[in-house]
């Protein structure tokens, strides 16, 4: 079985939840993904940053009146990763039912 459509970067269970939810809602704030998935602000930090490095999301700061809000959004190099790591987890689910 060919692996390596497996993404190293996705290949984590914070960062796979991370993206999805940023495939699924388009965009999503800091604050509301740390909430979703009960993230400390450092855990979030550091998952975040791996995904920016890797350019699969883009970030936008902004303010909300005087409260700095950022907010990710996948970029379509991440959502190519995406569907490339999942299709290959389900071919491998698949070959062995």
């Amino acid at each position: 079985m060919d692996l390596s459509g497996i993404d190293k970067i996705l290949d984590n269970r914070i960062r796979l939840s991370i993206f999805s939810i940023l495939v699924v809602e388009n965009d999503a704030s800091f604050k509301d993904i740390k909430e979703s998935l009960g993230l400390t602000d450092g855990n979030m930090a550091s998952h975040i940053k791996a995904l920016e490095k890797a350019a699969y999301i883009s970030v936008q700061k902004s303010f909300i009146g005087k409260k700095p809000n950022t907010k990710f959004k996948a970029t379509k190099l991440g959502k190519l990763a995406f569907k490339k790591h999942l299709n290959t987890l389900e071919k491998l689910i698949n070959k062995h039912k």
